[in-house]
């Protein structure tokens, strides 16, 4: 059986901050950037992982959820309890330093966890929780 993961999905709430954070600070290419009816469907992905992507999408957009329901999922993504994914790095310190500097939201300066893992997280734009390891 071969079975690859191929798209993740975060939320956005702002395109523009959105590319800047994924593109500028992360390093990742913006590969595809689809407006419609002034919503925008943005997919990144690194230059070293090609067929791997995140697409960043506007929250709440499904026609099934209710007004409450989508009141819910902006508070949360506010808050920066919705979406959140992992990436790696072989240079974690590095990153961090681009990241810190370019004004992200830090969450966790780099860290040996006790569990073995070198990794450090920050929030994106939208609030996403970007947790970020060490490879070795």
């Amino acid at each position: 059986m071969d079975i690859r993961i191929y798209h993740a999905f975060l939320p956005h709430t702002d395109a523009e901050a959105a590319i800047a954070f994924y593109r500028d600070l992360m390093g990742f290419e913006v590969l595809n950037d689809v407006d419609y009816e002034g919503m925008h469907w943005i997919t990144v992905g690194s230059p070293d992982q090609p067929g791997t992507t995140i697409v960043l999408h506007p929250p709440a957009v499904d026609p099934g959820i209710t007004d409450d329901e989508r009141r819910v999922i902006l508070e949360l993504i506010a808050k920066g309890s919705f979406g959140a994914v992992t990436l790696a790095t072989h240079d974690l310190d590095g990153l961090f330093e681009r990241l810190e500097a370019g004004g992200a939201d830090i969450v966790q300066e780099p860290t040996d966890q006790p569990y073995g893992v070198r990794d450090a997280a920050v929030r994106d734009p939208s609030g996403n929780l970007i947790r970020i390891n060490h490879l070795n």
